[in-house]
Parts: structure tokens; C-alpha cells; sequence
């Protein structure tokens, strides 16, 4: 298992990182060429700076098993059918039961926004203390889920 992270504006690299290393667990930040990563535990790798190349990088780094934390559902659709563990930086888990339910919601507000040609959307609410110790929570258990499910599979074997 690996945490690969859609680190473009991800404002719980930390979090991922300390957590990782408690569990040793190997952790890839994916970024464009417009961000710059100092980390003494990732791994990083830069994709060039375009529509999405750093999301494609991040579904071709993942393979089955590990965990990708992404605020982009078309990443976490794409990774969820490779048998990857997607989780959004406020720590909901994308599973193949809500995934189709929040490309549609998504889906509606662009319409939205595009009928009511408004240009200027507030942007998210501040994060909060709260918010970190909610996702680190919900990475936590999301490892362990995904640690039991890899004993069980090695039990089979």
C-alpha cells in the first residue's frame, strides 16, 4: 500500500505525511510544474503544468490497494475502478455506492452556475482545526480498512 496525493492545493499534505510515517507507509505527492514540495518523507513527482495531466499521473501511479486522497471526483471515479481507496482532504470516503451520486450533484451545480452566468463564487469556508482532525481520523481508519482487507486477501492466498 501507498497514499498517493493530488497535492495541487491540498491543504492536508502534512497530515498525510505524519500519519504515513507512523504506519510506514510510503507516500507520492503529485503536483504540476506551478507548485513546489519540500518534504523529508515523500516521494515527489512534478507532471507538467496543463488540464489534468496531474490527475492522469495519479491514476497511472495507483494500482490496487492503495489510498489517493483527491478533491477530484472524476480522479476518485477512475481510481475506484482500479480497486483504489480514494478519500477527499474533509476525509469522505469516495466508494463505488456515493460516486455516482456526487458526479451527478456535481454535474447539476455546474449547470447551475452556467445558467445563472454568475462568474464570481465564493470559495470554500475557511478550514478549521476540526476539519484536520476529522480527515486524519477518517485516514486512520481508512488504512486500517484497507490493512485488514490486504490480511484477509494474503489469508486466501
Amino acid at each position: 500500500m501507498k497514499i498517493i496525493v493530488d497535492a495541487d492545493a491540498c491543504p492536508v499534505v502534512g497530515i498525510v505525511e505524519k500519519t504515513a510515517e507512523k504506519e510506514n507507509i510510503p507516500v507520492i505527492l503529485v503536483c504540476d510544474t506551478a507548485h513546489i514540495f519540500q518534504t523529508s518523507y515523500s516521494q515527489v513527482v512534478t507532471v507538467e503544468k496543463g488540464a489534468d495531466s496531474a490527475d492522469f499521473k495519479i491514476v497511472t501511479l495507483s494500482e490496487k490497494g492503495d489510498i489517493v486522497v483527491t478533491q477530484d471526483y472524476g480522479v476518485a471515479s477512475m481510481c475506484l475502478g482500479k480497486g483504489v481507496f480514494p478519500i477527499h482532504q474533509s476525509g469522505k470516503w469516495y466508494t463505488l455506492e456515493n460516486i455516482d451520486q456526487m458526479m451527478f450533484e456535481r454535474h447539476i451545480a455546474k449547470e447551475v452556475r452556467r445558467k445563472s452566468k454568475k462568474n464570481h463564487l465564493k470559495g470554500p469556508r475557511k478550514r478549521t482545526k476540526e476539519d484536520d482532525e476529522h480527515f486524519e481520523e477518517s485516514l486512520i481508519r481508512l488504512i486500517g480498512k484497507v490493512q485488514n482487507i490486504q490480511k484477509t486477501d494474503r489469508k486466501r492466498v
